[in-house]
């Protein structure tokens, strides 16, 4: 039996059963999507977008694009996790002293809390696609954290707990344009500012085809305990992580899952080689980008083991799914198929 270790008691989780004629480990809420197209006067589209539990209810970041079709950030609040009200105007942010320092665009933000400080992570321009970073406590002020990379980088995400008194961060190293190629690494911080220590954790590939072209990470990890091969249980990180396919008819995102080691997370323990949601649905099939299911989000409730993740489907809505934390690993592990390095520490 597999439990989350760390996170909140959420009673009021989104949540739906899993329906009976349901065979894998993720289900899709059923009046998906829960954020549909032009979901406010001058807004086209929201989607890849990061939700938190917030004094009791949810708060939401954004990844808002209108009619100019250039994406920023915007703040969002929902007494239950799918109804949702908008801040109608995007998020400005400042450098320490207080000097204005919004980003000239924003996408696909995480928003991880470390300590008692929220960190939102994004991917916007620095002479090229790069990982920008903010911090607030309370949803009012924003701080602008000095970027953590150069050029090019993608799908940042941070642990929500710090490893030996360091801060971790999950990215993907990427070119300028559409990423035909992609592995996702580790890097550490004593401060949020100096980041070294780098680390390999995952590369594409593997006999399933649906993560053949790239991968990246999806919401922060989670803590867990779990039972492994030898019947011992030990703790590790659930990795939420997307896949890319290849077609005639261009990419397709699915997603699945991954455990990595607690103690150094940049060795996987096992990996999934079957992926767990892709598209099916017409609200993931067709859309600004056709054929994406993009994880970025999830909310856990440690008490009863269930996990709801947000995810942007064909960069024109958000969905909602749903598993538990023993359906994602009993899973992974019937499934596991490590690859290339994923057993080493990742240091070359």
């Amino acid at each position: 039996m597999a439990t989350i270790i760390s996170g909140e008691i959420l009673p009021n989780i989104p949540w739906q059963d899993k329906p009976a004629d349901c065979w894998l480990p993720i289900w899709r809420y059923s009046q998906n999507p829960v954020i549909g197209r032009n979901p406010f006067p001058g807004m086209a589209r929201i989607y890849n977008s990061a939700v938190i539990p917030w004094q009791g209810k949810f708060k939401g970041v954004f990844r808002s694009e209108d009619t100019s079709a250039r994406p920023f950030l915007y703040i969002g609040d929902s007494d239950d996790g799918i109804h949702w009200d908008f801040q109608r105007e995007k998020i400005h942010i400042h450098d320490e002293d207080g000097t204005p320092h919004d980003p000239y665009y924003a996408y696909d933000p995480r928003c991880v809390k470390v300590d008692d400080t929220y960190y939102i992570l994004w991917c916007g321009d620095f002479d090229g696609a790069s990982i920008g970073v903010a911090k607030t406590k309370d949803f009012k002020d924003f701080i602008r954290l000095e970027n953590p990379f150069l050029p090019f980088n993608r799908n940042a995400v941070l642990f929500p707990k710090k490893i030996d008194n360091k801060f971790i961060m999950l990215s993907r190293p990427s070119d300028s344009g559409h990423t035909p190629f992609g592995d996702i690494l580790l890097s550490k911080s004593p401060d949020m500012k100096y980041w070294g220590e780098h680390r390999l954790v995952m590369q594409k590939g593997g006999q399933g085809w649906w993560q053949g072209v790239k991968i990246g990470c999806g919401p922060a990890p989670i803590e867990i305990s779990y039972e492994n091969d030898e019947g011992k249980t030990e703790m590790g990180w659930l990795m939420f992580y997307h896949g890319v396919a290849t077609t005639c008819n261009g990419f397709v995102y699915s997603f699945s899952a991954a455990i990595l080691d607690h103690d150094i997370p940049s060795i996987v323990k096992y990996r999934c080689g079957h992926y767990m949601l892709t598209p099916e649905q017409p609200y993931e099939t067709t859309g600004f980008v056709d054929n994406v299911c993009f994880p970025v989000a999830a909310l856990t409730d440690k008490d009863k083991g269930r996990i709801a993740i947000y995810y942007g489907c064909a960069d024109t809505v958000v969905g909602l799914c749903f598993t538990t934390i023993d359906e994602t690993v009993n899973f992974i592990k019937a499934h596991n198929e490590l690859s290339f390095w994923d057993k080493d520490e990742g240091k070359f």
